[in-house]
């Protein structure tokens, strides 16, 4: 495996960047990974290797680096004591900050020879919104995404994430948690609705008993066997739309 990080530049300043792909045998696939609201911590590293041991090209951007790029802890969580720091921060980081960090990763891996041209844009929590957007903005690049436990996907903003849906040509898997006060059933129904509007091939699933954030190993919403079937989706994703690809 090749690690690196990397500071690339965007329009809003210096931005971190998490690289990891295997060593030989590439290119390979892109696989845009965004965050969550805690932020970029070892775990999530971890998960982005585990995407590049299958073979992909994975970028995991700080996307929190306007304000120094910031980690919270995930133990208060469980008591439902938020950070005031993490809730302001995931308000303020909009979807249109995180298309113009994009643009940046685009940049980067088009000149990278271990990247291929085609890509998926993977997000959990907070990251949902943000993997719609940049598949939105780059429908010709990002042929697979996926949201696990994605909070704020339907809104009445025009910018909605669900009615950037109408912008996005890629198969997608969205993950749902039935207890998960921050992305309820009705919301679930809305994406469904904009994902069959689209013609969009997709697997829309609920994952009983499981929490928000239940695909996270080192917190205490882990659901093990609903994130194990989550990883298995994603790579049965990823090999139709990636490796695949039927157009």
């Amino acid at each position: 495996m090749i690690e690196r990080d990397i500071v690339l530049a965007t329009q809003d300043g210096a931005m971190p960047c998490f690289v990891v792909h295997p060593d030989e045998g590439g290119p390979f696939p892109v696989v845009l990974f965004y965050m969550d609201a805690l932020g970029i911590r070892e775990e999530l590293r971890d998960m982005a290797r585990r995407f590049a041991t299958a073979g992909y090209y994975v970028m995991l951007p700080n996307l929190f680096y306007r304000d120094g790029g910031p980690s919270f802890d995930a133990a208060p969580l469980a008591q439902d004591k938020l950070d005031p720091l993490m809730v302001k921060l995931n308000d303020a980081t909009t979807t249109a900050m995180t298309t113009r960090d994009t643009a940046a990763l685009v940049d980067f891996a088009a000149k990278d020879k271990a990247a291929k041209k085609i890509a998926a844009a993977v997000g959990y929590c907070m990251g949902g919104r943000h993997a719609i957007a940049a598949a939105s903005s780059y429908p010709k690049l990002v042929r697979a995404i996926a949201s696990m436990h994605g909070g704020r996907l339907v809104t009445d903003a025009p910018d909605s994430p669900h009615r950037q849906i109408a912008k996005i040509d890629a198969e997608a898997y969205f993950g749902w948690a039935d207890k998960d006060p921050v992305a309820p059933p009705a919301h679930m129904t809305a994406i469904g609705e904009a994902l069959k509007a689209r013609g969009l091939p997709h697997r829309i699933e609920l994952h009983e008993g499981a929490l928000h954030g239940f695909t996270f190993p080192e917190r205490y919403c882990y659901h093990k066997r609903a994130a194990e079937l989550v990883w298995a989706r994603l790579f049965a994703l990823f090999k139709r739309a990636l490796e695949h690809p039927a157009h």
